[in-house]
């Protein structure tokens, strides 16, 4: 009885460490079965088409290639196409201006805003419902109805300008203008999503704050200045860079309001790209998946700055 003692111990602490392995075995499959909608989801919405259109970028894919599958390999040309083009500086001009002055204006509308609403007041919160229309109502209205707003010759805004003395504008039709008026309809449509994480941001500001800046006697703007913008700063990082990603990839705001023209005058990178590959009846598959890939790289690149600056404001 004695002797046996200690193998029983043995052969319980081994069972016992099997059970252990096997708990955790089974958490361990568990998580991935928890995990498996989520990766399947990014798989084959996100990892999938990243690859096919890397590879439509590196191939010269023809109407036919895509039934037959049998695209040669041509490596950078179709990106050698896309920068001797001469429609690339002007759409990357005009991706340019119409990306940073959207959120520019967006962010600073929707701050101003944001602080305009973050003190209580009678139907605060209706004004502020009003307000999320533009960011709720489907795409194609919002620029169907800034395009009957902006029309040469029955439009409400000419017919304000006309009240006005000004002379008539054409919005639409005029290479001068056009940008223009993709921008302001675009900032339209942003403002809302700008209010609602800068009022949220406010909001988790605590009033103490706020409170011992005007005991020190400090003015509004100072309070702004020195309290409200730092204090918000993370904050804003994160709805300038979802401004960013968002602004660098419309498309059909653009394309409804003006299609790129007159002349490419508002012709912008998503558009072009798009024109490229669905805009003739002979497609460029691959130099249009070049330019897609190239807006790719920037969203990327700017990412990748934005957590290079969340690791330093962490640090300090």
């Amino acid at each position: 009885m004695l002797a046996t003692a200690p193998a029983l111990r043995d052969e319980t602490t081994v069972s016992s460490r099997r059970a252990r392995v096997a708990r955790r075995s089974y958490r361990g499959l568990f998580a991935w079965l928890y995990l498996l909608p989520v990766l399947t989801y990014l798989v084959v919405f996100y990892a999938y088409p990243l690859y096919r259109n890397a590879e439509l970028s590196l191939r010269d894919y023809t109407v036919r290639s895509f039934v037959s599958g049998d695209a040669p390999f041509i490596g950078f040309d179709n990106f050698r196409t896309m920068l001797d083009d001469p429609t690339f500086v002007p759409a990357v001009v005009h991706t340019t201006v119409f990306t940073f002055v959207s959120i520019g204006f967006q962010y600073a509308i929707g701050l101003a805003l944001a602080v305009f609403f973050n003190r209580s007041f009678r139907l605060s919160g209706t004004l502020r419902a009003l307000f999320l229309v533009p960011w709720l109502l489907p795409l194609i209205v919002s620029a169907s109805t800034w395009s009957w707003m902006l029309n040469s010759e029955s439009g409400v805004v000419n017919s304000a300008l006309t009240a006005f003395g000004m002379p008539q504008i054409n919005w639409l039709t005029s290479p001068t203008w056009s940008l223009t008026a993709v921008i302001i309809a675009n900032i339209w449509i942003g403002i809302p999503f700008n209010l609602v994480i800068l009022y949220s941001g406010l909001q988790a500001i605590p009033d103490d704050v706020f409170e011992a800046a005007a005991l020190d006697g400090a003015s509004g703007w100072r309070t702004f200045r020195h309290i409200t913008l730092p204090l918000l700063r993370p904050v804003s990082a994160i709805t300038l860079l979802l401004g960013f990603v968002y602004t660098l990839k419309v498309f059909d705001i653009i394309w409804i309001m003006t299609r790129g023209g007159p002349s490419n005058s508002s012709t912008t990178m998503s558009t072009w790209s798009y024109e490229l590959g669905f805009g003739s009846l002979l497609p460029h598959f691959g130099p249009a998946a070049a330019v897609g890939n190239m807006l790719i790289l920037v969203a990327l690149v700017f990412g990748l700055v934005y957590i290079r600056y969340e690791k330093v404001q962490a640090s300090r």
